[in-house]
């Protein structure tokens, strides 16, 4: 039977390709909406309807990322649970075995309440922030007000959907050039190598800016879990930790770890083997600039360049100190030392989260000492508030998404991309570090040569160490980070914000703590550069004052 069809009419037009079987999907597509449809009612809700499919799409495919984020390092960490279960490590009795399921159950039960507070917060807040709005909508389209109408309002979520499903993870992609060394892809050779390291020198953004090759050179020490990039942040928006040093004139090096996945020997790699090629680094740079070097370690980094100070590995190359948020003694730590101590001592145990390489070698799982970083901190880090947290970050951007400021997209990229594996040797000593206190008397949990290492051999060396902390540092603790001043005296200067802020939002030189800067009442704190400046005009005035006493004599 043929349909006869009004064609100034679109919802017999429709309704009528419905009744003779036709394909409306098709149909809908290809239909000219500008004619037949402007200023119809049905406009607006044609519109409506299939943005609604295209966001549920979206939404449904954003929300599976997050969780996926989330869930899949979980898989992993009952993959290795049940290895190291069925290892054989364990010598408990049926008792005792019983007794720390029961807690880990308790434990598991305690963190499944907070991922659920957690989400339900985030999502009680999205509900009452967007309720109103949308309250205010109904009202506006149906009396017919001024303001944002209904249809406004639903674009704006399909918009917030669109924006942090699909927009905001290709604008993190695309930031990827511009984000860390790239020394490879920039054709830079390496200064100076070992069979884990590469040394490379960083060369300064600002190009009217020269190297003084006879100034006090540093060596930059980056954290091993979060990876040497985020001390390279953003260098062509002058963001970057690594290149305050350089663009001030000072001969600047970084240790850059080789790719455990293909080294072998950085695979195996022992605290005592870190000293020694960080002891051959330091001789290469002395022999170009003729002056001892100052190490430089953050995070992870500054922990493994103290170690390396107290061993005497490096008495004859190093004489200054820098460390920037790094965790000096880990027990002290109200967020990942805490969560580590609640866990039964069974399963406190580097077994379950070590990772079979397929050479034989064992190393801890990168990736899952990240996810354990985001359960310390479930209630901010479930899948659901991260997901409302990048939503309203892309809403409040100026334009959307577009708009993001690259500092943002940077930090997601870094967030996403920047985990490696990590030597279990390396791995143990921080692991001592968080389940260890120093002792009394500023005794390290661990050594080195057969050495042990106390906080107190550097004042007796008289090295001069600036201590850099975050004050709102929840990944380490300015309790954690400040430990030393409990055994000797070390200059300390505190940062706001947290854990990369240092590295991301003082390293812009014009920014009120620039690291090149003093800051503070009367400017009694030094940023890191300022120390190494200063540093530098000592070393200059006492080598003036020797030549002038050698002419006067």
């Amino acid at each position: 039977m043929n349909t006869v069809t009004n064609v100034n009419n679109p919802i017999e037009n429709i309704c009528s390709k419905l009744l003779s079987g036709s394909d409306i999907t098709n149909f809908l597509s290809s239909y000219d909406m500008s004619n037949s449809l402007a200023g119809s009612d049905i406009f607006p809700c044609y519109d409506i309807v299939l943005k609604s499919i295209n966001a549920a799409n979206n939404l449904i495919s954003g929300v599976t990322r997050y969780n996926n984020d989330f869930f899949i390092p979980l898989m992993t960490a009952n993959l290795y649970f049940n290895n190291a279960e069925f290892s054989g490590i364990h010598k408990d009795s049926q008792i005792d075995q019983w007794t720390a399921y029961m807690k880990l159950f308790e434990f598991n039960m305690e963190l499944f309440y907070r991922y659920h507070a957690g989400s339900m917060k985030a999502l009680d807040e999205f509900t009452k922030k967007e309720s109103k709005a949308l309250s205010e909508a109904v009202y506006n389209t149906v009396f017919h007000r001024d303001g944002t109408k209904l249809n406004d309002f639903l674009n704006r979520q399909f918009d917030l959907i669109e924006g942090v499903t699909r927009t905001f993870p290709k604008a993190v992609k695309e930031i990827e050039p511009e984000y860390g060394f790239h020394f490879e892809k920039n054709g830079q050779k390496p200064f100076a190598e070992t069979e884990r390291f590469f040394l490379y020198a960083v060369l300064p953004t600002d190009k009217s800016v020269i190297i003084n090759q006879t100034a006090k050179p540093v060596l930059i020490i980056p954290p091993f879990v979060l990876g040497s990039n985020i001390l390279g942040f953003l260098p062509g928006e002058k963001r970057s930790y690594a290149h305050c040093f350089a663009n001030q004139g000072i001969p600047t090096y970084i240790r850059i770890i080789k790719d455990i996945k293909t080294t072998p020997a950085f695979q195996v790699m022992t605290m005592e083997e870190d000293a020694v090629d960080t002891r051959l680094f330091c001789e290469k740079i002395m022999e170009k600039h003729s002056r001892k070097v100052t190490l430089n370690g953050y995070c992870q980094g500054g922990y493994s360049a103290v170690c390396n100070i107290l061993s005497g590995e490096l008495d004859s190359v190093v004489d200054a100190l820098i460390t920037c948020v790094a965790p000096m003694d880990g027990t002290r730590s109200k967020g990942l030392g805490h969560f580590l101590n609640s866990l039964p001592p069974r399963f406190n145990n580097l077994m379950y989260g070590t990772k079979t390489l397929p050479n034989g070698n064992k190393v801890a799982d990168g990736n899952l000492m990240g996810w354990v970083y985001k359960l310390k901190s479930i209630e901010q880090e479930a899948p659901l508030v991260s997901f409302f947290r990048d939503m309203f970050m892309v809403a409040n951007a100026e334009n959307g998404a577009a708009k993001l400021s690259k500092t943002a997209l940077a930090l997601n990229y870094w967030l996403q991309n920047e985990r490696t594996d990590i030597p279990l040797n390396i791995t143990a000593m921080s692991f001592a570090s968080y389940n260890i206190p120093v002792t009394k008397d500023g005794t390290l949990p661990v050594t080195m040569l057969g050495k042990k290492l106390n906080f107190k051999t550097i004042e007796e060396k008289k090295i001069p160490w600036l201590l850099c902390y975050g004050e709102n540092d929840d990944l380490v603790e300015k309790e954690t980070a400040l430990a030393p001043l409990d055994y000797i005296k070390v200059e300390t200067t505190p940062f706001p914000k947290g854990h990369v802020a240092i590295a991301t939002s003082w390293s812009h030189p014009e920014s009120p703590y620039a690291l090149h800067k003093r800051f503070g009442n009367n400017n009694q704190y030094r940023g890191p550069v300022r120390f190494q400046l200063d540093l530098n005009e000592a070393l200059s005035k006492a080598k003036n004052n020797v030549v002038n006493s050698q002419k006067t004599f």
